[in-house]
């Protein structure tokens, strides 16, 4: 039996002695799912068309529950982070006249979709003195948006 379009959310299992068909949903951080063995259900055909009215149904249940909105995520890590704090990196800008200008950029999420970044000048201020005014306001927008604990979570994932 091919898989259609009519049968997302809906898997086979063939193994060991599990033969059947596997629905799940989810809601909220919930999972709700449902073998539907082809023993049980009088064949494979069966089992799958029992598989389609669980899901069906599930999926008209599941829509009735109120979706809570996902708590935004602090990353204070990424392995391709170079200089060592995330959202601080450094960079060349090109200017009006085409010329390329060192900096570090920092950027932030206010809120949900949206995304802001300043720059320091590496040229006006020095590598270190740039860097550390790049740190320092990444630091003050996050204590802003997240609050003072923020701070202290930076600094347990720094060690």
């Amino acid at each position: 039996m091919a898989k259609s379009k009519k049968d997302k959310g809906i898997s086979r299992i063939d193994s060991g002695s599990t033969h059947g068909w596997f629905v799940r949903g989810y809601r909220n951080g919930k999972t709700y799912s449902r073998l539907f063995s082809d023993l049980k259900c009088g064949g494979k055909r069966k089992a799958l068309q029992q598989a389609r009215e669980y899901r069906d149904q599930l999926h008209d249940d599941l829509a009735k529950i109120p979706q809570r909105p996902r708590a935004r995520r602090i990353v204070f890590r990424d392995s391709r982070n170079t200089t060592g704090v995330l959202g601080v990196c450094r960079t060349a800008k090109k200017g009006a006249n085409g010329t390329l200008n060192e900096c570090y950029s920092v950027s932030w999420r206010p809120e949900p979709g949206v995304q802001k970044c300043t720059s320091y000048s590496i040229r006006k201020y020095g590598e270190k003195q740039a860097f550390r005014l790049a740190v320092a306001h990444r630091k003050r927008v996050l204590k802003e948006i997240y609050g003072p604990s923020v701070l202290r979570k930076m600094r347990q994932s720094a060690t």
